[in-house]
């Protein structure tokens, strides 16, 4: 009977799944990351680990698993967390759950972008505090972002699903820097295939949807910033480390764009005093992908890979690498 480790408590789709197929399954049920010493305990003694993107599987870490671990699936689109080719030498599967969060991040990208376009927490909290006692016809004033230009930094599933969403529900004009182009997106939504440097001059939000790799951590920094509006939102539901977050507090106090929203951050769960004492960025917990129907699609994935492996089938999310 192969064992199973799954590092947090998830959807229990997941551990069912396993269990009708026979696999002996155990789960973290502290509420708490496991440890580095924790991590290479799980992957001495298990057949396959079911990870979270908060779990660093390095090469360290990799080095003390046992000769059985046939795959570590992550409970995640991306995988920057897991030193895939280090798992790779060790003939260790690493797999991710593709596919099934693009709806969810495009609409939490959405409401952040509405959130900061509006001042919605900066409203809210004036309403609370008791500062509302009258209408003012010049009071909290806010740009339109119906007709505006929003530019897709990363046309994947989910910045796909930002571009339906910008064209048909607030007609927006776009732009997008890709590592290819999407002749399909450019026919349906008009949309325009740029340099990153003319997005970024020429977008009112920009909106990042791509994996962190050594060519686009700090993909976004002080120069960057310079080049956008001033009236520019900036949006990162992708990655913290994709912006240098230095550089965006600096943007942000000099006013060098207006706003921005984030869900991720480049040290989360640890976030910078500065950013939170700004009004003018609204902060989320790293919680885009949070919809019931996606994180049920995500264990249910992330349960079928590695059934898949012990089955001797390629994974859905088999993650590839040259």
């Amino acid at each position: 009977m192969p064992s199973v480790y799954i590092t947090c408590k998830i959807p229990k789709i997941a551990s069912d799944l396993l269990t009708r197929k026979g696999f002996k399954v155990e789960i973290n049920n502290s509420g708490q990351n496991l440890t580095k010493t924790q991590l290479k305990d799980v992957l001495s003694k298990y057949d396959a680990a079911l990870a979270l993107m908060t779990d660093k599987i390095d090469e360290e870490v990799l080095n003390a698993a046992s000769p059985k671990l046939k795959i570590i699936a992550n409970f995640a689109v991306g995988f920057d967390n897991i030193d895939v080719l280090s798992a790779k030498r060790k003939g260790v599967v690493v797999t991710n759950t593709p596919g099934v969060a693009g709806e969810a991040i495009a609409e939490h990208t959405f409401a952040l972008i509405l959130a900061c376009a509006k001042q919605i927490t900066i409203v809210n909290q004036y309403v609370r505090s008791g500062k509302y006692q009258r209408w003012d016809p010049l009071g909290f004033l806010t740009l339109t972002i119906t007709g505006k230009t929003i530019g897709i930094i990363g046309l994947g599933r989910a910045g796909t699903f930002v571009a339906h969403v910008a064209y048909e529900g607030f007609k927006m004009n776009i732009l997008y820097f890709d590592i290819s182009r999407s002749e399909d997106l450019e026919i349906l939504r008009g949309a325009k295939f740029t340099t990153l440097d003319f997005l970024l001059k020429h977008s009112d939000i920009v909106t990042l949807h791509i994996p962190l790799t050594p060519k686009t951590h700090y993909l976004i920094g002080k120069e960057q910033f310079k080049l956008m509006k001033s009236t520019a939102i900036l949006i990162n539901t992708a990655r913290g480390a994709v912006i240098d977050e230095e550089a965006l507090v600096w943007a942000l106090k000099n006013h060098q764009i207006a706003a921005a929203g984030l869900d991720v951050f480049e040290n989360e769960p640890n976030i910078s005093q500065e950013l939170k004492m700004l009004d003018n960025v609204v902060l989320t917990p790293h919680m885009a992908s949070a919809t019931f129907e996606c994180r049920e699609a995500m264990a249910k994935i992330a349960a079928q890979n590695i059934i898949d492996v012990f089955e001797g089938r390629t994974p859905l999310g088999v993650v590839k690498i040259t």
